[in-house]
């Protein structure tokens, strides 16, 4: 598998489909968020959360109805507000502009497997099997990114043991569902790497036990 060397790459191109809206400061440094959309082959689309440095913004017109390509890395915070998803996953724009491109959702990960697989088969009989992918970050943090991979290579993931280093290579995919909640129905949208390509590479020295 051709992988790049950094391990957490994300190359989308897209249309934005929402202004952006302030999202947090940290370092002195002010960060906004918007929704991408991306469509897939099948034409179906797939709405992911990009957050820009506030320069960044600055440097585009926002007005502008064009397609936008956007370079950066996954990022993971965990939810504690009560409402949508308790894991929410972004993409962090390192480097983003106008093109005329065609719609791209390209993310390629480098990890350790932090979770046992989970392997089970969907209502349409085919093997699913999700896995937990923890992905260092500098300054000793890391991103926990939820992935799934599909048929003979579900199964060959399936099994793959905690501590596993894996490479990987995939699309960012977000899809909605009803959860049942004391309120009633409640639509929530969740986000996971739908994997195309994974391998084991040398296991980390330090490994989850």
């Amino acid at each position: 598998m051709d992988m790049i060397c950094d391990n957490n790459f994300t190359r989308l191109c897209g249309s934005m489909s929402g202004k952006p809206v302030y999202s947090h400061s940290s370092r002195s440094q002010q960060f906004y968020i918007f929704p991408l959309e991306v469509e897939r082959l099948s034409g179906n689309r797939d709405v992911i959360n990009i957050v820009v440095r506030q320069e960044q913004l600055a440097a585009l017109t926002v007005e502008n109805q064009g397609k936008l390509w956007v370079e950066g890395q996954l990022r993971t915070f965990n939810n504690r507000h009560g409402q949508g998803a308790k894991l929410v996953i972004t993409v962090l724009a390192k480097e983003l502009g106008f093109c005329d491109g065609e719609d791209e959702n390209l993310v390629q990960l480098s990890g350790t497997l932090c979770k046992a697989p989970n392997l089970r088969t969907t209502p349409m009989g085919r093997d699913i099997c999700d896995l937990m992918l923890a992905v260092n970050r500098h300054y000793g943090r890391s991103d926990y990114l939820p992935c799934i991979c599909w048929g003979l290579k579900a199964r060959e993931a399936a099994g793959w043991t905690v501590g596993t280093h894996l490479q990987l290579q995939g699309r960012i995919q977000s899809r909605s569902y009803i959860k049942l909640t004391e309120d009633g129905p409640v639509e929530k949208t969740a986000f996971e790497v739908s994997v195309t390509d994974a391998a084991p590479d040398a296991p980390e020295e330090d490994q989850f036990s």
